[in-house]
């Protein structure tokens, strides 16, 4: 606690003083272009990949960047809340989903969930079987099973985005889009996925 508290005065005297004025504005209400569904992993944090400021991003993080399908049943379902509240209320123009390189989530969906996490992480992951039954059929032709299965994961929760009729909807009209893309956590490239599903690395400049 002690280092996040410690961390917390650094902010408060340096990059709180240059946006205060923008946090200022902020805390009237939030207008983000961008929803990005990313993994919660600690090592992946949307805002600094795309080196957003403040209020630009509406960022949703769950266990391996998953959406489930739309299922309107009265239960609890964060996510999908998330969803409906950013493409509805904040009408974002574009939703990001991004896998990771190394997604524990991922190789849960492969090999199991860890036997400390039975009781949602195990269900959790099983969204995305449709992913894993294609990244294992990709692996006997050659491919990389984990790689294939963080991007065909990607090209599920995008499947599954477009089970919900807001969403649906509001891609029809022409506001919205969705976009697919992986990060390398150890090469820090962002690849992102064409029309036909093929993902390319994102040229950029820089080391």
């Amino acid at each position: 606690m002690e280092r996040l508290l410690t961390g917390y005065n650094r902010f408060r005297e340096g990059p709180w003083l240059s946006l205060r004025q923008l946090f200022l504005q902020l805390s009237l209400g939030q207008a983000p272009d961008t929803l990005v569904l990313a993994c919660s992993d600690s090592r992946v944090d949307p805002q600094r990949v795309f080196d957003a400021a403040p209020g630009e991003l509406f960022v949703v993080r769950n266990v391996a960047a998953l959406c489930p399908p739309y299922q309107p049943d009265g239960q609890y379902h964060g996510t999908s809340a998330a969803l409906e509240f950013a493409v509805n209320a904040l009408r974002v123009k574009q939703i990001i989903v991004m896998g990771h390189g190394r997604c524990g989530g991922c190789a849960a969906l492969l090999s199991g969930a860890p036997h400390s996490c039975p009781e949602f992480v195990a269900p959790w992951i099983e969204i995305a079987s449709p992913a894993r039954a294609r990244a294992q059929a990709r692996a006997q032709a050659g491919a990389d099973l984990q790689r294939a299965c963080e991007e065909e994961t990607v090209r599920e929760t995008l499947s599954n985005l477009r089970t919900f009729p807001f969403v649906t909807a509001a891609t029809a009209e022409g506001r919205l889009t969705l976009e697919g893309m992986w990060f390398d956590v150890g090469l820090g490239e962002l690849w992102q996925m064409d029309p036909g599903g093929a993902f390319a690395m994102i040229a950029a400049r820089g080391p």
